[in-house]
C-alpha cells in the first residue's frame, strides 16, 4: 500500500513527501531504466566491430573477430573471475576402463585405427605431420575447417627454421608463408629510454598459407583430418585409446594427444575446474593507415598503472607492420591480471585501447581504418607444464602450459619443442611407452617457466600494493639496459627465451651494483608467490622476457 503525506497550504493539500520505502522503490525504477538506456547504447567497440565485414571463424587462439564472438570469450571470463577456488563442475571428457578394447561393446564399432590421434588442428597440425614423416598412421579432429586465421604469427626466422630441421617444411615454404619482414624492434619503457634489437619477431607469417601448406604435407604422408568434428569422451583400455566423436565416428589409437588449446576440455578435467593463477588479456587491431611503418615494438610501455574500473592494470604494447600492405599495422595491447571479482572485461580494454593506442602511435584513429579487431584471455598456472594425467593421452602446445608465462599464444613455443616432442613421441609410440609417468617425462618440470612465472607477477599491477606507481617500468627499464651493456651475447638468450644460468648471473649482478634500490622492491612484489625452497634461477623473477604473438 502506498503511504503519503499531506499537509494543507492556504487551504488546498498539496503532497509533501513519500514514504523512504516508496521512495527507494521509485529511485531504483528510474537507475534500471536509465541502466537499460545505457545497455542500449552501443559501445565504441560495438561499433567499430559491427563496421567491418568478418571471415569465418576459424580455430586456434585469435580465429574469431566477432563482436558476438568478443561477448562470448568475455562471459568466459567473468565466470573464471566469478568462481572462487573452484569453477563448475567440468565434463567429464576421460573414462579409464579395465581389460582389453577387443572385450569390450567397442571393439566391432571403431571406424579406423591409428597410432596417434591429435585432437585440435590448429597447432596440432605441426605435430602431425612430424609424426606422419617418421612413419606413424596419424588422423586429426578438428571442430572447425582446418585452416589458419588472416591475422598474422609473429616470430623469428630461427624459430621457424626449427621446423625445417624437424623435415616438416623447407625454405621456400618459409618464402611462401611470410607475409612481411622488419628491422629494428624495440624495447621501451614509460620515457625511460629505448632499446633497440634486430631479428626478434621480426617476421610476420600468414597461418592461412603455413597451416595449408602443413595441411597438404600432412595428407600427402597418409594422414587423415576429420574436419567439422568434436570430441565427445574418451576411453582408455590397457591396449588402447577410443575416441568418440560427436557426430558418431569412433576411432581408436594407441595415443592421443590433446592440442585443444588453453580451454581444452580435458584440461579442464585434469585441473578439475580450477582457475588459473593468473592470466593475460590482449586487445588490439589490424588498421590501414599508419605512414610510420618500417619498425616494430617488441614490448612497450607508455604509462604507468591505470585504473579500469576497481581493479588497476599495467599495460603494454607491442606493433608489427602488417603483411596485408605497406600502411597496415597491427597493434596490441595487453596486461596481466589476477582472475577475480571486478577485474576488467576485454571490452572494457578495448575501449581504453582506442583512446590509448592512437596516442601511442602517433596517429589519429579518424585517419585510420580498422581491418580487424583482436582479442583474447591466456590463462595460467604455476603448475606447469602440465604432466601426463592418464595413460595414453599427452597435452601438448597451450594444452600442455609449456609456454612461457608472459607469452600469448604458443606457436614460438612449439618451433622450439617440436623437434625434441616428436622424436620423444615417435619413441614413446614405437616402444609402447605411452603410460602416464612415460608419458610425463616428454613435458617436465622447467625452470625457466618458474621463473617466467614470477616475471609475470613482478609485471602485474599489485592491488592495494605500496610501490610506486611507476614500478613495474622502473623493474624492465634496469633489467634491459643491464643486459644491454652486457651485450648481445646477454641480450638476445634473453629475448628469445633462453634461459643459460651464465647471462642470469652476469644480469642480475649487474642489476644489484646498477639499482641496487629495486631489489627489495622486487620481491614486496612477489614475496606471496615464492615457493619455497627455490633455486637461485627462480628467485630472480626480473630477469627473462619474452613474447610470442599469435
Amino acid at each position: 500500500m502506498m503511504m503519503i503525506q499531506f499537509r494543507p497550504c492556504n487551504g488546498v493539500l498539496r503532497h509533501t513527501s513519500m514514504s523512504p520505502v516508496v521512495q527507494r522503490k521509485r529511485e531504483g525504477t528510474r537507475r534500471e531504466v536509465f541502466m537499460r538506456a545505457e545497455e542500449a547504447v552501443a559501445s565504441r567497440t560495438q561499433k567499430i566491430m559491427e563496421r567491418i565485414s568478418m571471415s569465418d571463424e576459424v580455430g586456434g587462439a585469435g580465429g574469431a573477430y566477432s563482436y558476438d564472438a568478443l561477448k562470448r570469450l568475455d562471459n568466459i571470463w567473468s565466470s573464471i573471475c566469478s568462481a572462487q577456488t573452484v569453477q563448475r563442475e567440468p565434463q567429464q571428457v576421460v573414462s579409464s576402463f579395465p581389460g582389453i578394447l577387443s572385450h569390450s561393446r567397442l571393439a566391432e564399432k571403431a571406424v579406423d585405427i591409428f597410432d596417434v590421434v591429435v585432437c585440435g588442428g590448429t597447432l596440432g597440425i605441426f605435430i602431425a605431420t612430424a609424426l606422419s614423416s617418421k612413419g606413424l598412421r596419424v588422423g586429426v579432429v578438428e571442430r572447425n575447417i582446418l585452416k589458419g586465421r588472416e591475422q598474422e604469427w609473429n616470430i623469428s626466422r630461427k624459430e621457424l627454421m626449427e621446423l625445417v630441421e624437424v623435415g616438416i617444411l623447407d625454405e621456400n615454404d618459409i618464402e611462401q608463408a611470410t607475409a612481411v619482414a622488419f628491422n629494428p624492434n624495440r624495447c621501451g619503457f614509460q620515457n625511460k629510454g629505448e632499446i633497440w634489437v634486430e631479428g626478434i619477431l621480426n617476421l610476420g607469417v600468414s597461418p592461412v598459407k603455413l597451416i595449408e601448406i602443413m595441411k597438404n604435407r600432412f595428407i600427402s604422408l597418409g594422414g587423415v583430418i576429420f574436419e567439422g568434428y568434436c570430441v565427445s569422451s574418451i576411453g582408455i583400455y590397457d591396449d588402447a585409446a577410443v575416441l568418440q566423436l560427436a557426430e558418431g565416428n569412433i576411432l581408436s589409437s594407441h595415443l592421443i594427444i590433446d592440442a585443444m588449446g588453453n580451454f581444452s576440455p580435458l584440461v579442464k578435467q585434469i585441473r578439475c575446474g580450477r582457475k588459473p593463477d593468473g592470466v593475460c588479456l590482449v586487445v588490439g587491431s589490424c588498421a590501414r593507415g599508419f605512414k610510420d611503418n618500417s619498425t616494430s615494438d617488441v614490448i612497450y610501455s607508455s604509462s604507468s598503472l591505470k585504473k579500469v574500473g576497481d581493479t588497476e592494470v599495467q599495460y603494454f604494447w607491442e606493433a608489427f607492420p602488417a603483411g596485408s600492405g605497406p600502411l597496415d599495422r597491427t597493434t596490441y595491447m595487453f596486461t596481466y591480471v589476477n582472475p577475480q571479482p571486478g577485474s576488467p572485461k576485454l571490452e572494457d580494454l578495448l575501449e581504453d585501447y582506442w583512446d590509448l593506442m592512437p596516442e601511442y602511435q602517433g596517429v589519429s584513429i579518424d585517419n585510420l581504418e580498422i581491418l580487424r579487431v583482436i582479442y583474447g584471455i591466456f590463462p595460467t598456472y604455476r603448475d606447469s607444464p602440465l604432466p601426463a594425467a592418464y595413460n595414453r593421452i599427452l597435452q601438448f602446445g597451450d594444452a600442455s602450459g609449456i609456454q612461457s608465462p608472459v607469452s600469448f599464444g604458443g606457436f614460438g613455443s612449439l618451433t622450439r619443442h617440436i623437434g625434441r616432442l616428436s622424436t620423444g613421441i615417435y619413441e614413446a609410440v614405437s616402444g609402447d611407452f605411452i603410460d602416464s609417468y612415460n608419458l610425463s617425462l616428454l613435458n617436465p618440470y622447467m625452470p625457466n617457466l618458474s621463473t617466467s612465472w614470477l616475471f609475470q607477477r613482478a609485471m602485474s599491477a599489485k592491488q592495494q600494493s605500496n610501490v610506486a606507481p611507476d614500478f613495474i617500468n622502473e623493474l624492465l627499464y634496469a633489467n634491459f639496459k643491464s643486459m644491454q651493456r652486457l651485450g648481445d651475447p646477454v641480450l638476445r638468450p634473453f629475448l628469445q627465451d633462453v634461459v643459460q644460468f651464465g647471462p642470469l648471473a652476469k644480469t642480475l649482478g649487474l642489476v644489484m651494483i646498477t639499482s641496487p634500490r629495486i631489489i627489495p622492491l622486487i620481491f614486496k612484489q612477489v614475496i606471496k608467490h615464492l615457493v619455497w625452497p627455490f633455486s637461485p634461477i627462480s628467485s630472480c623473477p626480473y630477469l627473462i622476457i619474452r613474447r610470442e604473438v599469435v
